[in-house]
């Protein structure tokens, strides 16, 4: 961003001159009690992203999400319906389907004993049913998880949560989103990418939620975009980044050929046909809209260090030779990024546990980062704690005993 651009984004956003530039502290990217705490209060009780329609459009056809300690499936009914249940067999908690993706032709088998299951979550039959007399198969259907579909993209929520429903949070983006036929999009022939990161999960949202680093660390984005790129910060529950193409055509072999061959889309708007945009939704959700193609990344942590970042590319049932082409240029580029703030994310995930980290400090380009600790901040204030509270204090029914042990620590 040019200081003209960071001007810009420091007026509109009213960016003060004496904010608190500091970052979360460095014991909560390997705090394992706090990872209980996120599961807990954001990733159970804010929406997560499944798929997209086209992946589930006739029916039978599922995908599964495993997140936080929980198992989701989203399903077409064979009514029609679409409805998302938690992936668990009501007889002893089985996973009733155990591909990520797939069709239930007739109905849903579990795979421990049997037990059967419309695609309507309804219970069909059980083995042996004389095994368990009196047994009401009404009350013992799959349980339901809260789903919704916003502009061809499936969500669901496993627990109520702060958050409102996904169109009230997208409202402000749906003009711009809408421009870009989400609802037609049909997945790429790659499907769904996944890829293991040796990192705390807000490590890999620390490196994408700002770009004062795309200058330095990505030439490629740089000679496409870097000399116009405006990150803005959180508000409400999502972010926005737009990434303006450079006036000059490129000098990177890709950028350059990019630049050339991509057609000027006709169903979007001038500026969007030259810009790449990036819309976050809190807190691990990133949809990005190219005029070629688009794609999201999502972070889903398995451990306080071990993260899985995983994403699909969508394109158009109607693409042409050109735009295939330029699809394949925009996704080369982006795959370089891409590497690039993974080893960005580990050296900034080790650095939190060297004798010589006190902290950092952020730059004005770096306020949209700052938002989204500060929301995290919101919702677990224990984040604010800059050391590491004593083992067991995280958890509600540890922090007496913790509280205790200090008290005789003090003493001793």
């Amino acid at each position: 961003m040019t200081g003209a651009l960071a001007e810009v984004s420091r007026q509109k956003w009213r960016i003060p001159d004496d904010w608190d530039r500091g970052g979360l502290p460095g014991w909560t990217y390997f705090s394992e009690e706090l990872l209980q705490l996120e599961r807990k209060r954001i990733f159970r009780n804010h929406w997560q992203y499944v798929c997209h329609v086209s992946e589930v459009a006739q029916p039978g056809q599922f995908v599964t999400l495993d997140i936080a300690n929980e198992r989701g499936l989203v399903l077409r009914g064979h009514d029609g319906e679409l409805r998302a249940f938690h992936n668990l067999c009501r007889h002893r908690g089985s996973r009733v389907v155990a591909e990520e993706r797939g069709n239930c032709k007739r109905a849903i088998v579990c795979p421990y004993h049997g037990w059967i299951y419309n695609t309507d979550g309804s219970l069909r039959g059980i083995p042996r049913a004389e095994s368990f007399p009196g047994l009401p198969a009404a009350e013992w259907g799959l349980k339901s998880i809260e789903l919704e579909v916003w502009l061809g993209f499936v969500f669901i929520r496993f627990c109520p949560g702060p958050q409102p429903g996904v169109h009230d949070i997208m409202q402000p983006h749906f003009d711009e989103v809408s421009q870009y036929r989400t609802a037609e999009l049909v997945p790429t022939e790659e499907g769904t990418i996944s890829e293991e990161m040796p990192v705390n999960w807000k490590s890999v949202r620390d490196v994408d939620n700002e770009g004062y680093h795309v200058r330095q660390a990505h030439p490629g984005l740089h000679d496409l975009y870097g000399e116009n790129y405006v990150d803005e910060p959180q508000v409400g529950w999502t972010s926005r980044s737009v990434g303006r193409f450079n006036a000059h055509p490129g000098t990177i072999w890709s950028v350059r050929h990019y630049r050339s061959i991509l057609p000027e889309p006709a169903w979007l708007g001038e500026f969007h046909r030259n810009a790449w945009i990036y819309i976050g939704v809190f807190p691990n959700f990133v949809l990005g809209l190219y005029p070629d193609s688009v794609m999201y990344y999502q972070e889903i942590p398995l451990s306080a260090t071990q993260t899985i970042q995983r994403g699909t590319v969508y394109r158009y049932r109607d693409e042409t030779r050109a735009m295939r082409l330029a699809r394949y240029l925009s996704g080369r580029i982006d795959r370089i990024a891409s590497g690039e703030d993974r080893m960005l994310a580990i050296w900034s995930s080790e650095a939190v546990k060297s004798s010589g980290f006190s902290g950092v400090i952020y730059s004005d380009l770096e306020y949209g980062l700052r938002s989204f600790h500060d929301h995290l901040r919101s919702i677990i204030p224990e984040m604010h704690q800059e050391k590491e509270p004593l083992p067991g204090s995280l958890s509600p029914h540890g922090a007496q005993a913790a509280s205790a042990g200090k008290r005789l620590n003090d003493k001793g």
